[in-house]
């Protein structure tokens, strides 16, 4: 037995939500009075009617994860000299002068969000029951134009579909 949740570009874990723009996920829980060989391979998507999108391992979707709480640090307002319509110098920032980049994430703080959608996704390999995790479909657009939602299981426990509710 299968139960399911359709999460659309949200990542929740133990700590909090993360986000993805190019997946979609599912929260899945595998139910039953035995072992099970688990994998994402036995899982996948159906969008809308549309071909069904298969499961990926969450090492390929753990490099578009972001975490909408976290705020980069501001760059280093350094401060320049302008030179104004009397000729004299100030100190300021030349107003023409494109936005400052903002510095990149710190891997550290990358690799935490890489290790919790890990630790959180379904467990994979042969596996006493139950089971519960994120389960990821590359999906890249607007999740409010979805209208249906298949959850499809095929693998040595049989096969399965899920209607799930297109909610976030």
């Amino acid at each position: 037995m299968i139960g399911a949740d359709f999460t659309g570009h949200n990542v929740g874990t133990q700590e909090g939500i993360l986000t993805t723009e190019e997946y979609v996920v599912v929260e899945a829980g595998v139910f039953g009075p035995a072992r099970l060989l688990l994998s994402v391979d036995d899982f996948s998507l159906r969008i809308n009617g549309k071909k069904a999108l298969p499961g990926q391992p969450y090492d390929l979707v753990a490099k578009s994860l972001k975490d909408p709480e976290y705020e980069r640090p501001d760059p280093e307002s350094g401060s320049k000299t302008i030179l104004t319509g009397t000729g004299q110098k100030t100190p300021g920032v030349d107003p023409n002068a494109p936005p400052a980049a903002l510095p990149p994430i710190p891997f550290e703080v990358k690799r935490g969000w890489q290790q919790r959608a890990k630790r959180d996704s379904l467990p994979i390999g042969d596996r006493a029951l139950p089971q519960a995790g994120l389960l990821f479909f590359p999906y890249g657009g607007a999740t409010k134009g979805i209208r249906s939602i298949e959850l499809i299981y095929s693998g040595p426990a049989g096969k399965a579909t899920l209607s799930l509710p297109p909610h976030p």
